[in-house]
């Protein structure tokens, strides 16, 4: 198991460091086959789908990378448990800075404005999984096991949500970058998510 989750974070960051240089494809050398110009051209190319995905993705990460802070600033807390909040912070902080730099390059707002408003995708419409103010706030008084406990409980939710919303770019998405990062979204968190089913047994 350990071995596979290491080979997911791996794809991810892959992923994230392709799509950063799609980013770049401008100042980078022709490749075969199509022109720096093209690359670039393609890698703009989205649709609705493509923005509501990095736009809601950006939050949703967001508060998964201050679920794990919460965590690993604890003491008493199991190392199975530190370590997988120091993964999923590591992997999920750097898609947030490669999401974002995809809105500035198409020239999105970082938020939904009224303009999408009429656009729904499904498991896209809200943000699955997404903690309430008062369930953070419970979180963070927690101690030892029963703020694991609570920590992978919530993050499971929060996880099934956000394979949700990258299914729902991977069926209706445009940009081959944003597709690629949704797929790795999915291989990685399914597997955490066995992972902390696995850990929450244990407890």
């Amino acid at each position: 198991m350990k071995r596979s989750l290491s080979l997911s974070a791996l794809g991810v960051a892959a992923v994230v460091s392709l799509a950063g240089c799609g980013a770049g494809a401008e100042s980078q050398p022709g490749t075969s086959g199509s022109s720096s110009s093209s690359t670039s051209q393609e890698s703009a190319a989205h649709n609705d789908a493509d923005v509501m995905f990095a736009q809601m993705m950006i939050p949703h990460h967001q508060q998964a990378v201050e679920m794990s802070d919460i965590v690993l600033a604890k003491e008493g807390i199991s190392p199975e448990v530190m370590d997988l909040a120091t993964r999923i912070k590591d992997a999920q902080a750097p898609e947030i800075e490669t999401m974002t730099g995809w809105l500035e390059a198409w020239g999105e707002p970082m938020a939904m404005d009224g303009g999408m408003e009429g656009h729904s995708m499904g498991g896209m419409d809200s943000m699955e999984g997404m903690l309430s103010e008062d369930q953070m706030a419970e979180l963070e008084s927690a101690e030892a096991d029963d703020a694991a406990r609570m920590f992978l409980e919530t993050m499971t939710a929060h996880h099934e949500g956000a394979v949700a919303m990258a299914q729902e770019e991977i069926e209706n998405g445009e940009n081959p970058d944003a597709i690629a990062l949704a797929e790795a979204i999915v291989a990685a968190q399914e597997a955490e998510i066995e992972e902390m089913q696995d850990l929450l047994a244990g407890l």
